[in-house]
């Protein structure tokens, strides 16, 4: 009889969940998804791909029939679901009692501030006159947060006085809200982790992260300029917190440097899988985070984390005026044969992520010069013009 190989099943459809199958193909693994549509970006690169809800537990029990693991592409499962699961024997990574911390950001904040690791100020607050006086006491402006459900700048709300504060009665009366000391940094920063079940535990290098409108736009890895102890804390913090939250699977830590005070970072938020802030590891590191999750929850060996190159940039390309994609694709890619391209398979909207492109440095290339080379073939696919290829600075500092 021949040796069975694991299956897995991603709760989400997504280019997370999408970026997963070609790590599980290489694998030997059996990938199944959970999406929420029949064109949702991974069902057109995975075979298995039944569609449902993953907030019903009849849907989620029956998708969990013969999976050796379950994991998401998403932290939008309700909890009490998972554990229900549990409790029947799914095998559920990461737990429900770690992905709470990304699940809502009021967990998160109690739990990151009993570790004794950096936290903005913050408050949980049920009412106005709670959020006016939060700001008075720390002083404007601070930033309002809905708990759960927010992402990419959603669910953010800037109060830069108490009228403003006023202002925002609409968000009131579904429970407390989180209400936070808006964070004066230098950039934002990341922390990427991966730990499994058995306590093994790697970190990839921290990056630098871009963001546009609240969404990420570039990642420069690793952070340039930053100091080695920063660096280290960082790191650091991730691995506590993963140890800490018995976290399963890839995690991100989003982070705010701040030079000179405390730490040098604050804690943003958490991600509990894998996250735009990764995406440099597809070409940039030994082993990339899709794969690195897979292992991970299958309680497998972790692989190296090592950079491929000094310096890879990853740059996402949003949606935009041009609906055909590949038409652009002969242009861009003659203009920068180095640049990988990836294409989650979406339909165009404006403002919606439809795929990244990385690049990785040769001897003495700048990130200035990666960054130029990822922008312009990120702007040709997503304009679908024929823009002029920028000079090559190949071995200039």
């Amino acid at each position: 009889m021949g040796v069975t190989f694991p299956v897995i099943g991603v709760v989400g459809g997504g280019q997370l969940a999408r970026m997963m199958a070609p790590e599980a193909l290489n694998l030997g693994f059996e990938l199944r998804i959970l999406a929420e549509s029949p064109d949702v970006s991974s069902a057109r690169a995975v075979a298995d791909a039944p569609v449902g809800d993953y907030k019903d537990l009849a849907t989620l029990r029956e998708f969990a029939r013969g999976l050796d693991v379950m994991t998401f592409d998403h932290e939008h499962v309700p909890n009490e679901h998972l554990q229900t699961l549990i409790a029947e024997g799914v095998n559920v990574q990461p737990r429900p009692a770690a992905l709470i911390h990304a699940q809502d950001k009021l967990v998160m904040r109690a739990a990151i501030e009993k570790l004794g690791l950096p936290n903005p100020a913050w408050a949980a607050v049920e009412t106005v006159e709670e959020l006016v006086t939060f700001g008075q006491q720390i002083g404007f402006p601070i930033v309002l947060k809905t708990p759960r459900g927010g992402y990419d700048g959603k669910g953010v709300r800037m109060i830069n006085d108490a009228t403003e504060a006023r202002e925002a009665a609409d968000w009131f009366g579904n429970g407390a809200l989180l209400a936070e000391d808006k964070v004066d940094f230098a950039r934002e920063l990341s922390a990427l982790v991966a730990r499994t079940p058995s306590g093994e535990a790697k970190a990839w290098d921290v990056v630098h992260t871009i963001q546009v409108d609240g969404v990420c736009d570039e990642v420069i890895a690793p952070a340039q300029n930053i100091s080695d102890e920063v660096a280290h804390t960082a790191e650091s913090a991730a691995l506590r917190i993963a140890e800490a939250f018995g976290v399963t699977g890839v995690m991100a830590a989003e982070l705010f440097e701040t030079p000179g005070v405390g730490a040098g970072f604050v804690i943003n938020e958490l991600a509990m899988r894998p996250h735009n802030t990764g995406h440099w590891t597809q070409n940039g590191s030994i082993t990339s985070q899709f794969e690195q999750h897979l292992r991970a929850v299958l309680d497998l060996p972790l692989g190296a984390t090592d950079a491929l190159a000094e310096i890879t940039v990853m740059k996402n390309y949003l949606g935009g005026e041009n609906q055909d994609l590949f038409s652009a694709f002969q242009a861009a890619l003659a203009a920068e044969p180095r640049v990988k391209v990836h294409a989650y398979g979406k339909s165009v909207r404006p403002g919606r992520k439809i795929g990244h492109v990385n690049v990785v440095s040769e001897p003495g290339e700048s990130a200035d010069s990666l960054r130029a080379r990822a922008t312009l073939v990120a702007s040709m696919i997503r304009d679908g013009v024929e823009t002029t290829p920028v000079p090559s600075t190949e071995g200039n500092a």
